[in-house]
């Protein structure tokens, strides 16, 4: 301290200016900017003036999603089909669509696999979530979006009434998606019936799957069955990994309280990090959890993870309310995103709700 005091008055100007320019830039790194498109139905995410995601509810879907979502550095990480097409990339599952939530069976109603590719003598055993308006959306460090939505029988009857509250940030080299979804029961009790199909999702590009060694055909709860194809591996590098020890395409049908999903596009390391919340119905969620591309936590269908041994139907009693809350991470940089590090922002995701 001794020198610092006999510091002359110009070298204290110069450093205070350095701290200033140095908190100034740290400022600005971290601004995330939430901009409403009414007119396109979406609300884009930008973190430092780059594109981050996009809330997006077109007629052409049956829910709500975010897509595209990108690392730091620009890179896609969604599937583009149905949307916008990509050269190279698998067509099945018309329902996976950027990162979403809903689920397979609501009061005998399939709201998971709902899309514009359902014949219309079929619609009558689906629901759609419509966007209903946008309640609160502000700038800053943490960017935040809360909307409300309705979750529509066939008929337009409301079961569930949805208010969404996404947080956006970025810490380092990830960007920060903290989902917290409440559900309200309308007129009547709604149950969520134990389904495989749910919840929290995200259907990834190609490069982040697992390299498929056969095609295969998976059949939803209603018996639909959907081929998927053996595709060329070249530059497909996806592993998932659990929080308990688990990797690759095994981590489906487990429990664990979050997945990463690693991989590289063109030299960059990549991590989808999903992250389940103690708080949660079901903890520690299942994993729904595939080598195609469908990278899913799915808390409520316990039967088929568990081969029968457990089953979970979980109900609400009219104007009844339950809150869902996840964390996804986007990371992206030249190193891979290593587990300690994971473990860090699981603990703070955890600790601050």
């Amino acid at each position: 301290m001794k020198v610092l005091n006999h510091w002359p008055k110009s070298a204290w100007s110069g450093l205070l200016a350095l701290i200033l320019l140095i908190t100034q830039i740290h400022l600005l790194s971290a601004q995330v900017k939430v901009t409403e498109d009414a007119e396109k139905k979406s609300v884009s995410i930008t973190v430092d003036g780059q594109p981050f995601t996009s809330y997006i509810y077109p007629e052409v879907i049956k829910k709500p999603v975010l897509f595209p979502v990108r690392t730091p550095n620009g890179t896609n990480i969604t599937r583009g089909y149905p949307l916008l097409p990509t050269p190279g990339e698998r067509v099945d599952h018309p329902h996976h669509v950027g990162l979403w939530l809903n689920y397979g069976d609501v009061n005998g109603l399939d709201f998971w696999n709902n899309s514009e590719a359902i014949p219309k003598e079929k619609r009558d055993g689906y629901g759609t979530i419509r966007h209903r308006e946008i309640l609160e959306k502000e700038d800053g460090k943490v960017g935040k979006l809360k909307v409300a939505t309705d979750w529509l029988t066939p008929d337009q009857e409301k079961l569930l009434d949805e208010t969404t509250t996404f947080h956006f940030s970025k810490e380092g080299d990830a960007y920060v998606i903290d989902r917290v979804t409440t559900l309200q029961a309308q007129d009547q009790t709604v149950t969520f019936n134990d389904n495989k199909e749910g919840m929290v999702a995200i259907r990834v590009t190609r490069a982040l799957e697992h390299p498929s060694d056969k095609p295969e055909i998976f059949t939803d709860a209603s018996g639909n069955a959907t081929g998927v194809a053996k595709l060329d591996n070249t530059g497909v590098t996806g592993k998932y990994q659990s929080s308990e020890g688990v990797s690759g395409t095994e981590v489906w049908g487990k429990q664990a309280e979050w997945v990463n999903l690693a991989g590289s596009i063109d030299g960059e390391d990549i991590s989808i990090v999903i992250m389940d919340h103690p708080d949660n119905v079901g903890y520690p969620t299942y994993w729904h959890a595939r080598g195609y591309g469908l990278f899913s936590a799915n808390p409520l269908g316990q039967k088929v993870f568990s081969d029968g041994k457990k089953e979970l139907n979980f109900a609400l009693e009219p104007k009844e309310e339950v809150t869902f809350r996840y964390r996804i991470i986007i990371y992206g940089s030249e190193e891979p995103l290593d587990e300690e590090t994971i473990k860090s922002m699981y603990v703070g995701f955890t600790d601050a709700s």
